[in-house]
């Protein structure tokens, strides 16, 4: 075998193992993820860019607050970027004020955009109450938002968590950790 040969074939694995690699931090390690869409202001803009942390779920729980990507049960290969608010076994409802309830008790938060109207509480009116391994989500724009308040997206089985939002890569002018 020539030196020539033995270089191509040493590059070529070597960009094999670089595209291992990569594939792998993006299966299960973490991704960057775009921001489309006003459910998130003024947390999250439209255009901004998140790096989603997808390995800290696999040894630890989602947190009331983490803002997270999910899958969205009625739209395969669509995600929704959405704030945390319900934990499993928890009930949850929102009042005809508004008003945010976890187990009976106000929730104190100081996410939500502005104050639900009427015609954005959806199922919520009732008590919801999560199963062993669900979630209730919502967007920060609580009254521009497609969350779990809605039959389309109800509760979340953690299963559909991608992982939890991070720090935001751009704009630069913005860079920074996201969330809590």
């Amino acid at each position: 075998m020539t030196r020539f040969q033995k270089e191509l074939i040493s590059t070529a694995v070597y960009f094999l193992v670089v595209l291992a690699l990569t594939a792998f931090v993006i299966k299960y390690v973490g991704q960057r993820t775009v921001v489309e869409g006003p459910s998130m202001n003024d947390t999250l803009e439209n255009g901004d860019n998140l790096w989603v942390n997808k390995l800290g779920y696999h040894f630890g729980d989602p947190e009331r607050f983490d803002i997270v990507v999910l899958k969205v049960p009625y739209e395969p290969g669509t995600y929704y970027i959405k704030r945390v608010i319900g934990l499993p076994g928890e009930t949850v409802r929102i009042d005809e004020n508004g008003v945010i309830y976890i187990n009976g008790e106000v929730l104190e938060e100081h996410y939500g955009k502005e104050t639900i109207d009427t015609a954005h509480i959806g199922r919520a009116l009732q008590e919801i109450q999560l199963g062993a391994d669900e979630f209730f989500v919502m967007g920060d724009n609580r009254n521009n938002s497609m969350d779990s308040r809605f039959e389309a997206v109800g509760n979340i089985p953690r299963s559909d968590l991608i992982g939890k939002a991070v720090f935001r890569i751009y704009p630069f002018s913005k860079f920074g950790r996201v969330g809590k």
